[in-house]
């Protein structure tokens, strides 16, 4: 038998994966109204180029949870590192929803409507096309409607040990001395072989 593992040890052991930083955010019908909810996450992922899929994993006790579930679409905005902030503040718990975005840039998708965060390298709109259990998180995966990325930037925000960071590159890469060589995409989830 398997003996359990440490959370101390468990925890300290995803802190060392370094990740990149998302927003996903989505737009719930109430009888007031539409509200948005949004949310800061590192755990977001490609699942397949062909279809266009990808995952998110939602704490199931966060106020976002429901409202993505019941609307059943979702934006993902790639955040830049100048949106450290942003970040911040969309993973606070607790923060008024009805004035959460007044202090955040952002556009609407053109797809969803749902927002999509200015200060980002990309966006997604996606449409849930599954959700599964995972424990104390749901992971959706999505099927992506609309893409666009950022003419301007290319500086993505990092998460590592509950710190943001930045990216320092390196001028040999995966792909060889020539970044322009067509070897492999590390983004489509698999490496070389």
């Amino acid at each position: 038998m398997l003996s359990a593992v440490d959370d101390k040890a468990f925890r300290a052991v995803l802190g060392r994966f370094a990740s990149g930083v998302t927003v996903l955010s989505t737009v719930h019908e109430t009888v007031t109204g539409p509200t948005d909810h949004a949310i800061t996450v590192s755990a977001f992922t490609s699942v397949s180029l062909d279809p266009p899929l990808v995952l998110a994993c939602v704490d199931t006790h966060n106020r976002f949870h429901d409202p993505v579930l019941s609307a059943g679409f979702w934006g993902v905005s790639v955040l830049r590192e100048s949106a450290h902030e942003t970040a911040s503040w969309l993973a606070t718990r607790g923060r008024d929803l009805s004035h959460q975005l007044d202090r955040v840039a952002h556009h609407r998708g053109e797809v969803t409507g749902t927002v999509l965060v200015d200060d980002a390298l990309a966006w997604l709109e996606c449409r849930t096309r599954a959700a599964y259990d995972g424990a104390d998180h749901t992971i959706l995966v999505g099927e992506v409607l609309a893409a666009a990325v950022s003419g301007e930037a290319d500086d993505p925000l990092l998460y590592y040990r509950s710190h943001y960071g930045a990216l320092v590159r390196w001028p040999v890469s995966e792909r060889g001395l020539d970044p322009a060589a067509p070897e492999s995409d590390p983004s489509s989830g698999s490496g070389g072989g």
